[in-house]
């Protein structure tokens, strides 16, 4: 594995009849088939781990699941993995790849790895050993993308996932400007190709792009037709920010909100359903196709062999207009993931307080 001498710039948005490839669009590839995994603990989605996390309940996928799990996507032919330290499995995540390489069933520069910077190491002189702690678990020498994962800081102490105090999260005052440029220099020199931001808003990423040296690549949020954003998706198309949508399925492993107005579960929704039934599909895998087909990437995330290669079967069929107008009528701005655990909500950079 060697790690390219200059990291390519993002040329354009592609698509291929076979699969959606997120690495081609910041790789500029052509003929590659690339499908997407995201690899949280378990089944668990990043809402409900960020809880049980702040509670110090770690909910993790049994020993050895997650490598599995790996080596399944790999043979199904997935290539893109989503990846985070905060998931705390990304050395089993980097002895799957090891094996298949040492292998032979496939080379570095067939795979598309992603990685995220957490919270707790924005500080300047803490993004490299975060950045390389992650590199070196992943058994990789360089990466395709690394993501600011979001733009609160928190303090560093003994590198404490959430650092707290009387129930409270411990929050640093670092700018996220400043983790900015630290992340940049990782791309000086060599050892990942593109950075970019996960859980940025409008005013965010503006803010972003009025000072920095290098453009963020893509913006990883919460995406799904009970949360479309429309102004986001605009605004990161018009700046050529690649959209990435975590949950595609509305958080199903999640308590599901029990109010009076609460709409049902996304893939229990008759629209939906009715959609998945007139297509000989599932409703995960149409709420896959319609991301695809407003040009986001979708990351669906399991650990289950057969949901892994269910969830890359969705290039056989298309939504038309219609359909994919009736979906986007299911938005009641529902956003599952909402970060406002043990005070979060409270923190300067905040995300979601516009909302």
């Amino acid at each position: 594995m060697k790690s390219p001498a200059t990291p390519p710039s993002i040329t354009r948005w592609v698509f291929c009849q076979a699969q959606l490839h997120f690495a081609q669009a910041l790789a500029g590839w052509s003929n590659h088939v690339v499908k997407e995994l995201s690899l949280t603990p378990g089944e668990e989605k990043d809402a409900a781990w960020l809880e049980e996390t702040g509670n110090e309940k770690y909910k993790k996928s049994p020993p050895g699941a997650v490598q599995e799990a790996v080596e399944i996507a790999l043979d199904a032919g997935y290539r893109h993995f989503d990846c985070a330290y905060f998931y705390q499995n990304e050395a089993e995540i980097g002895a799957a790849f090891q094996k298949k390489l040492v292998e032979g069933r496939l080379k570095r520069d067939e795979l598309y790895v992603v990685s995220k910077l957490w919270n707790s190491f924005h500080a300047p002189q803490d993004v490299k050993p975060a950045f390389l702690e992650s590199l070196t678990m992943l058994k990789m020498d360089y990466l395709d993308l690394y993501l600011m994962h979001s733009p609160m800081g928190f303090l560093n102490i003994n590198g404490e996932l959430m650092p707290q105090k009387d129930g409270l999260l411990l929050y640093s005052d670092v700018d996220y400007v400043d983790t900015w440029r630290a992340m940049e220099k990782l791309v000086d020199e060599g050892l990942v190709k593109s950075v970019g931001v996960s859980n940025f808003n409008v005013s965010q990423l503006e803010r972003l792009l009025s000072v920095c040296r290098i453009k963020p690549a893509a913006n990883q949020v919460e995406l799904h037709p009970y949360l479309i954003q429309p102004e986001l998706v605009e605004y990161c198309k018009s700046k050529g920010i690649v959209l990435i949508a975590y949950s595609p399925f509305g958080c199903p492993a999640r308590p599901f909100p029990t109010e009076k107005n609460s709409p049902v579960p996304l893939l229990e929704n008759p629209t939906v359903n009715e959609i998945a039934q007139k297509h000989g599909k599932t409703s995960t895998q149409v709420l896959i196709r319609f991301h695809i087909q407003r040009g986001i990437a979708a990351i669906p995330k399991s650990i289950t062999p057969s949901h892994i290669v269910e969830n890359a079967e969705v290039y056989d069929f298309s939504l038309t207009p219609k359909e994919i107008q009736t979906l986007e009528g299911l938005n009641c701005n529902m956003r599952f993931i909402k970060w406002n655990v043990l005070g979060m909500e409270t923190h300067k950079h905040f995300p979601f307080s516009d909302q």
